[in-house]
């Protein structure tokens, strides 16, 4: 269950329930916070509802924050954390995909499959939607496989690209996220639907 050193010596089948219940308390979450409505979730685009960007950025500055300490007091090891490998070409594409699928489908992978749990039948499609957007990328790797490995620069973290501290990192990221949420409120303001987000 990651490099948490109070549980590094467990079973792996503990670890492996620990995650499955993090996993469901995700899930339960994320429908508290309405996001198995594709309305709210879409309305982070339109500028009407904005609790996605809150919410999310919240989370991250939370986990951020609280790995940072954990790692201070012994309790995490974070040069074991995995961190996904950066391909330049590759992210752009994808980002921009995921991007469009977002805000034409409402959903995201985790939001799609808290949204199907609880019966909604768009979710269902978004995600066959996606099934079939990974089995053609499957099918056609080896067209793409060139420009999907190219620009490869590691596992790079954006503290690293910055080069700064993750200290000065986590401190330029909070002071980002009151600034976005204050921008967020204007919006807002400005692009309310209340006909939309009353019945959200």
């Amino acid at each position: 269950m990651g490099p948490l050193s109070i549980i590094s010596s467990l079973p792996e089948w503990v670890n492996l329930l620990i995650g499955f219940i993090i996993g469901i308390g995700f899930g339960f979450a994320l429908e508290q916070a309405g996001f198995s409505s594709s309305r709210k979730l879409a309305g982070m685009f339109y500028g009407y509802d904005t609790t996605v960007l809150k919410v999310f950025f919240t989370a991250a500055i939370v986990a951020l924050v609280g790995s940072q300490f954990l790692s201070f007091f012994g309790l995490l090891d974070l040069s074991l954390v995995y961190v996904n490998p950066y391909f330049i070409g590759a992210s752009i594409v994808g980002g921009v995909i995921m991007g469009a699928g977002f805000v034409m489908g409402g959903f995201c992978p985790g939001t799609g499959i808290s949204a199907l749990s609880i019966g909604k039948i768009d979710a269902l499609f978004f995600l066959f939607g996606g099934l079939v957007g990974a089995f053609l990328f499957a099918e056609t790797y080896p067209i793409v496989e060139k420009f999907a490995i190219s620009g490869f620069k590691g596992p790079m973290k954006v503290d690293d690209w910055m080069g700064v501290s993750p200290g000065v990192f986590t401190f330029i990221l909070i002071v980002a996220a009151v600034i976005l949420f204050w921008i967020a409120e204007l919006a807002e303001k400005k692009f309310n639907r209340p006909e939309i987000t009353s019945d959200i």
